[in-house]
């Protein structure tokens, strides 16, 4: 049972370590049983422990009831989301049900179908209701163009019968010229009048016109007011048009493009008596559905009051859940309620949000932290994103990923309610993973100063010039320093000269080497909060210290020695000196000697971490066995207050719960044997994971370099403007499908290997499993 909470928007302190939980007994009378269930699921503060796993679902006692109980509940939600909807808000007061379970259950049925019915009415009308009302829009707008055709050709008839001219304007109307072509010639045209939505009617009108090759003749005006549209339900803009045409073929593609555009057609007679019929018509019809929608609005709306009168009778939320389910009920006997002292492991539970679950997910994959051990997600928050984007530095790609990303965040209300595919829906779920990942690629891409491979000044002057003209682009030969360093990142002259690649291949190297050492080391000092928070103090001496020194006194001096490397400038061979410091460990440095007494530093550094060898073999398990025999000699029923929690956990481990058993040596000393080596060659081998983080991101840097020079760049060379299309296109589609997509998938894969192996190993169980509470919350999240 959970103890505690968090929350907020940032990551709570709590997510360090598990909420802290106890095992309980809770004793129910027969006749408060099923109140009490009803008010845990409400708090959703409590895991159930199964006492019946061998029998099958069918076999449960009350398994048929729980099937009723959730049909029941459907309906309950329905009713609730009607109700919401209809702007009906529920009865607080409490009364006292008067329906046993099964009256209840017929009662709810009927309710559920007779609704059902009144609102799929309701839905046919309001349906025909907007058919109606975009029909007499599309009268009245057609008749104006109608009127406007006729007056106009009027008009025209009149002027040329005065100028006693024979021959016809081109500026006359389609109508005007057919009246005036021999009856022997002249052409029966069809009309189609409806309404179209703005934002497609540009769209609309070139479609007919190439589909019919001009011959035919479109009106579109539009409507003053949004519509309501009758297959959606939602208000949309749109134009009324009128479109003349010759031909059945010409009218069925007329019809398919109005199918392809949702347009709705209506008909539009051509004779005036017959089009004022229609618009009286269709204003009666209007009314009379009017009035018929309101009466049923007013049904369902006596419905709804109805079930809102006794909707919190059947679904009481109550607080205090035990107690109030004793008193309900009437039981004579309360429910008892009591705390178990046990030695299992309990379950594993963190408050997360919806920006931190995601990086708690990433942990989780690997294994659920054992109960309050140190939790990697706080870490995985920064650093994660962070060494992804050590492989990814780009801050060019970073703005297209936080672009997508950011379109994700802003409308995830939408996206939450709506189905996806599983890969948008993993793509959704980690929203703020994908966020931050672009936000430390732009980071570290400003530091590499790359933009798509193109090198800028954003701060400042690059701190090398020319010495002479003759001094090429393609070479740092002839180059001189004239200014201070370059403040921020790699300075742009580096980019494109023929030291471009050793130079970024020996910065990138060294900085992996550093990125993991000192991810490696804080994977070791959460091993010791992890000891000193379980009080093992075997650990803390015997394992984390020797650890410790270990790692550093070989990898860690490594570092050292990369930092003084750099900010000194000398040109020591580092790889020779770490490779004689095992082989020839006397022998002088001579010209890699990056300080003094290095030699005696090295001596005393090789020194510990030979020794920091057997100390993390051998004291440990004659310490167990020590401390065993102390702890079982002359006492067979109680444990010594004053033992070592340390004994207690390891022995737990070693001896399952029979505290008498007989101490294993040869297992507890094979078991910190591979331990030992584990971590010595591990040290070794996870140092050299993290070149990784070189190879990838020098990896990237190069494929981007390829598409921008031998893509882009090569078709801006040619004056066509076909093949510069064509090289914009190409290197669009393999930026977005290489550099975008599976880059990213790559970069995002290494990164989990160099958490879950490199860094988690040194301190994570992860043997714990997750707390699944009751919950009534729960459940309708996963049925929805």
């Amino acid at each position: 049972m959970a103890r505690g909470g968090g929350g907020g928007c940032c990551p709570p302190m709590d997510l360090m370590r598990s909420e802290a939980m106890q095992l309980v007994q809770v004793i129910i009378p027969t006749e408060s049983a099923h109140l009490t269930v009803s008010y845990l699921g409400e708090l959703g503060l409590l895991q159930l422990k199964d006492l019946n796993a061998d029998k099958s679902p069918f076999q449960r006692t009350y398994a048929a009831q729980i099937k009723r109980c959730g049909e029941m509940a459907r309906k309950l939600r329905f009713f609730k989301e009607q109700m919401s909807k209809a702007g009906i808000s529920t009865s607080a007061q409490l009364t006292e049900i008067s329906l046993d379970f099964d009256d209840l259950e017929i009662k709810l049925g009927e309710l559920e179908a007779e609704l059902a019915e009144v609102n799929a009415n309701n839905e046919k009308l309001k349906r025909t209701y907007n058919e109606l009302l975009e029909y007499s829009t599309v009268l009245q707008k057609a008749g104006e163009f109608f009127y406007s055709a006729q007056r106009s050709a009027a008009a025209q008839q009149r002027e040329m019968e005065a100028n006693q001219s024979g021959e016809s304007s081109l500026e006359s109307p389609l109508l005007e010229q057919d009246t005036l072509t021999d009856a022997s010639k002249q052409v029966k045209l069809g009309s189609l009048s409806g309404l179209v939505p703005k934002e497609k009617a540009m769209a609309f009108e070139r479609i007919l016109f190439r589909a019919t090759r001009g011959n035919i003749f479109l009106r579109q005006e539009s409507v003053d007011e949004p519509v309501t549209d009758p297959v959606s339900g939602e208000k949309v803009a749109k134009n009324a048009f009128v479109i003349f045409y010759s031909g059945d073929r010409a009218k069925a593609k007329i019809l398919k493009i109005c199918d392809a555009f949702n347009a709705n057609r209506y008909p539009f007679p051509e004779d005036v008596a017959r089009q004022l019929h229609a618009v009286q018509e269709v204003s009666a019809k209007i009314s009379e559905l009017k009035a018929t929608i309101d009466m049923g609005l007013a049904h369902r709306d006596n419905i709804l009051k109805n079930i809102a009168s006794e909707f919190e009778n059947w679904n009481r939320l109550i607080q205090d859940a035990l107690q109030r389910a004793t008193l309900d009920s009437k039981s004579q006997v309360g429910s008892i309620f009591q705390v178990l002292n046990t030695t299992e492991s309990p379950p594993t539970y963190f408050q997360t949000n919806k920006f931190t679950s995601a990086f708690q997910e990433i942990v989780d994959a690997y294994g659920i932290a054992k109960y309050q051990e140190a939790n990697p997600g706080v870490f995985t928050i920064v650093t994660f994103p962070f060494l992804f984007a050590v492989m990814f530095g780009d801050w060019g790609h970073g703005v297209c990923i936080l672009v997508s990303t950011l379109y994700l965040i802003i409308r995830e209300k939408k996206f939450a309610s709506q189905k996806l595919g599983d890969i948008m829906e993993m793509m959704f779920g980690g929203r703020y993973v994908i966020m931050m990942m672009a936000l430390f690629s732009i980071y570290t891409g400003l530091i590499y100063n790359e933009f798509f491979s193109v090198p800028f000044e954003l701060f400042g002057k690059s701190a090398y010039a020319c010495r002479d003209p003759s001094c090429g682009d393609a070479a740092t030969e002839g180059l001189l320093k004239v200014r201070r360093t370059y403040p921020f990142g790699v300075d742009p002259v580096w980019h494109g000269s023929r030291s471009e690649l050793p130079f970024l291949n020996s910065l990138k190297m060294k900085m992996s080497i550093l990125l993991g050492v000192a991810q490696m080391n804080l994977g070791i000092v959460i091993s010791y909060f992890n000891a000193k928070f379980f009080r093992n103090s075997v650990n803390v001496w015997y394992q984390f210290i020797p650890q410790l020194i270990f790692l550093n006194s070989l990898f860690g001096y490594l570092s050292m020695l990369i930092i003084i490397k750099w900010s000194t400038g000398a040109k020591a061979d580092l790889y020779h000196t770490m490779i004689y410091m095992f082989l020839s460990p006397t022998d002088e440095l001579g010209e890699n000697q990056l300080f003094p007494g290095q030699k005696t530093v090295q001596l005393v550094l090789l020194l510990l971490a030979l020794v920091s060898v057997p100390w993390m073999l051998i004291p440990k398990p004659f310490f167990l066995k020590m401390e065993h025999e102390r702890r079982h000699q002359g006492q067979q029923y109680a444990m010594l207050q004053s033992t070592d929690d340390s004994v207690v956990a390891e022995m737990g481990h070693h001896n399952g719960s029979n505290h008498h058993e007989e101490f294993e040596f040869s297992e507890v000393f094979v078991h910190q044997l591979i331990h030992t080596i584990e971590f010595v060659l591990g040290a070794v081998s996870n140092t050299a994971s993290y070149l990784r983080l070189w190879a990838l991101s020098l990896a990237h840097s190069e494929l981007s370099s390829v598409f921008y020079d031998k893509v882009l760049l090569l078709a801006f060379g040619y004056n066509n403007i076909l093949i510069r299309i064509a090289g914009i296109t190409i290197f669009i589609c393999a930026t977005v499908g290489v550099l975008l997509v599976m880059e990213t998938l790559s970069a995002f894969l290494h990164a989990l290997r160099l958490h879950w192996v490199e860094f988690q190993n040194k301190f994570y169980e992860g043997d714990g499993y997750k707390f699944a509470p009751f919950s009534f919350a729960l459940i309708s999240e996963e049925e929805d």
